[in-house]
């Protein structure tokens, strides 16, 4: 059976992006046809300045989230990454194999950094090598595809190549992945920016339609959202972004098309409305399940727990032979037995 592995960052409150761009794929295609792994990358969030508290939050936000947008435990696995050792462990080795100019060449980093040295701050040194530790995130499960929006296809692109390159010097040992494309509204853009994506670490949140917007919020926001000149609904997503924002989201929400549906169409407001009322629908059964998990956080744990013993089993021989085919000795116990679980 294929193995599927992706993850979300608790680096902000997740979004109707995240939701039609990924999670709901993942709840109704990928659980049910793949050996499927879904992960809170809680290790990511530590590269640019953050507050613990928060980071501990948005993490059980995420993956309670996670579960209300339909992922079950029985046919998945949901773990946090800080739970499993073998994400760090694998890491470091990789970037033993990782070269400095191609991790300032990520796209990312470029983006960040100048963010953070614009604010007058530091770059810290692991915001340059966090591309390495996703990789490890993917290589450790021996995943054949990743789900990702494709703004983060280069870290894929990226994964493959390491991937290789360790085969080639140290003999086969990881699976090399492939990048997968969700059909419709791979990426889905800030409301107020159309050009850029709906971002969960976005700093004002009026562009963007969170998971757990309450109805007349959500309403408001699409309704004020940011279209183009002209009075025709023209799907067209270089000279029209707005509009074929709000078409694609359109599309997600209702199973349409959005060029098909640019033709129901003969006034801005119009479109606006029926996609407002969308989206208050799409996302009423996530707030509706999210609100009954929070009333049982035993259960949140317990799939936490149990996901991340599961995962730990699927990562460690992988890591092992890993550790053994780049030169590291074996662990051994007090009685001399190997302790490496895979010979």
């Amino acid at each position: 059976m294929t193995r599927v592995f992706s993850g979300v960052k608790p680096t902000g409150h997740l979004t109707l992006g995240n939701y039609l761009g990924a999670m709901r794929q993942w709840a109704a295609v990928d659980q049910h046809q793949a050996d499927a792994l879904f992960c809170i990358v809680d290790l990511h969030a530590l590269t640019v300045e953050h507050d613990p508290a928060r980071v501990r939050r948005l993490s059980r936000q995420a993956a309670t989230l996670l579960l209300a947008a339909g992922l079950d435990p029985e046919l998945c696995t949901v773990f946090v990454q800080s739970h499993v050792d073998e994400h760090a462990r694998l890491s470091f080795v990789l970037e033993c194999v990782a070269s400095d100019g191609e991790m300032r060449r990520v796209i990312q980093y470029k983006e960040k950094s100048a963010r953070e040295r614009a604010r007058g701050g530091s770059v810290r040194l692991s915001l340059l090598t966090y591309p390495v530790l996703m990789a490890a995130d993917i290589l450790a499960y021996g995943a054949d595809e990743v789900p990702v929006g494709d703004d983060q296809s280069q870290h894929v692109e990226l994964t493959r190549d390491l991937a290789v390159r360790f085969n080639q010097r140290y003999g086969h040992t990881f699976v090399v992945p492939r990048a997968t494309l969700p059909r419709v509204a791979a990426r889905v853009m800030n409301l107020q920016e159309p050009t850029s994506k709906m971002g969960k670490s976005d700093d004002s949140g009026s562009g963007i339609v969170y998971l757990l917007d309450e109805p007349d919020v959500a309403r408001k926001k699409v309704m004020r959202a940011v279209t183009d000149s002209g009075r025709e609904v023209v799907y067209d997503r270089e000279a029209r972004p707005g509009v074929a924002n709000l078409l694609e989201i359109l599309a997600a929400c209702t199973g349409g098309n959005p060029e098909a549906l640019s033709s129901v169409y003969e006034s801005y407001g119009a479109l606006k409305k029926d996609t407002a009322e969308a989206v208050v629908e799409v996302l009423r059964p996530v707030q509706d399940r999210h609100r009954a998990l929070c009333a049982d956080p035993g259960y949140v744990e317990g799939v936490l727990r149990d996901g991340a013993e599961r995962a730990r089993a699927m990562a460690r021989p992988t890591v092992d032979a890993a550790y053994r085919a780049i030169g590291l000795l074996p662990a051994v116990s007090d009685t001399g037995a190997v302790l490496n679980a895979a010979r």
